[in-house]
């Protein structure tokens, strides 16, 4: 997708595909062209070049059929706090053309999966910040989507409210859903997110697993070893074992580095009983997401 505005180019060929039941997260900082993006793939905004499909049918600005697909949930609530839960979710469902006992159904599911069952009856004026979001959220899923888009739904929520609302959207790929998710929060992505796509001045800089983003960048777990007495003997097996690249000696221990770090644990601890060493204690320290984005666009997510 490209996206134009006079000379300056706010999205410029950013692409991505999200499978039935997978959690896609596209970060990037303030102005990065999230906004844009999502605009465009809902078919909210024109777009300068490149095609978006959702579910076998392509997505423009007339294509009812197509925008049908997609279940949007803004960063901005778009919710009426006059009516009542029920109410805001009876009017977008008529506008979906959902009607009689189809669209109560729909309403007591939505209501239900994120946790409102019980106050669908309250204005949502009444709502908390974090009840507001949640309701946000069902809005979204009334039509019951094969694409739902979420950007930014925990902004502003208090920690009860939000461990909810992530539970809610991790529940939806065991469903089948394909959930597309923008965050500032790198431990949500982490959480969530099958894939992630990292986009910066308009550009797709990277995507693929954490495990994938993390080789990219050359980045490699560090196992670290606690061990009373000499380690000396202990890193020297170590050092031509398979899968580990590096042994440092510490005081107090060593630490390995290798490619996946959880993989070898095993032969850490059979080479330690080997020698007759005593090992107190093993951590596997992962390069995390926010390394991995600090290192491909210069910047912190919440730059």
């Amino acid at each position: 997708m490209r996206k134009r505005y006079g000379d300056r180019t706010a999205v410029d060929g950013v692409g991505f595909e999200i499978g039935a039941g997978e959690c896609y997260g596209l970060l990037g900082p303030n102005g990065a062209g999230k906004t844009t993006t999502i605009s465009m793939l809902c078919g909210l905004l024109h777009r300068d070049g490149g095609d978006v499909t959702v579910d076998g049918k392509p997505v423009h600005e007339g294509a009812t059929d197509a925008k049908a697909a997609i279940g949007y949930v803004p960063q901005d609530i778009a919710l009426y706090d006059e009516l009542t839960a029920a109410d805001n979710l009876t009017f977008f469902g008529r506008l979906y053309g959902l009607e009689g006992a189809h669209l109560k159904e729909r309403i007591e599911f939505a209501l239900s999966v994120v946790g409102l069952a019980d106050r669908g009856n309250d204005r949502v004026g009444s709502y908390s910040g974090g009840m507001k979001r949640r309701a946000n959220i069902a809005a979204g899923l009334l039509h019951d989507p094969k694409l739902l888009v979420l950007d930014e739904p925990t902004v502003g929520v208090d920690p009860q409210s939000r461990h909810a609302i992530l539970e809610t959207v991790a529940g939806f790929g065991r469903e089948g859903m394909a959930v597309l998710y923008t965050t500032h929060y790198m431990e949500e992505a982490e959480r969530l997110c099958d894939r992630v796509g990292v986009i910066d001045e308009g550009r797709l800089v990277a995507e693929g697993t954490r495990r994938e983003l993390v080789a990219q960048v050359g980045g490699r777990d560090r196992v670290r070893v606690s061990m009373a007495g000499n380690a000396t003997e202990l890193a020297d097996r170590l050092r031509s074992a398979e899968g580990i690249e590096q042994v440092e000696v510490h005081e107090g221990g060593l630490e390995v580095l290798a490619g996946e770090g959880r993989r070898v644990l095993r032969t850490v601890v059979d080479a330690a009983d080997a020698l007759g060493v005593e090992v107190d204690g093993i951590e596997v320290v992962q390069l995390d997401l926010e390394a991995v984005f600090l290192h491909l666009t210069g910047k912190a997510l919440r730059d």
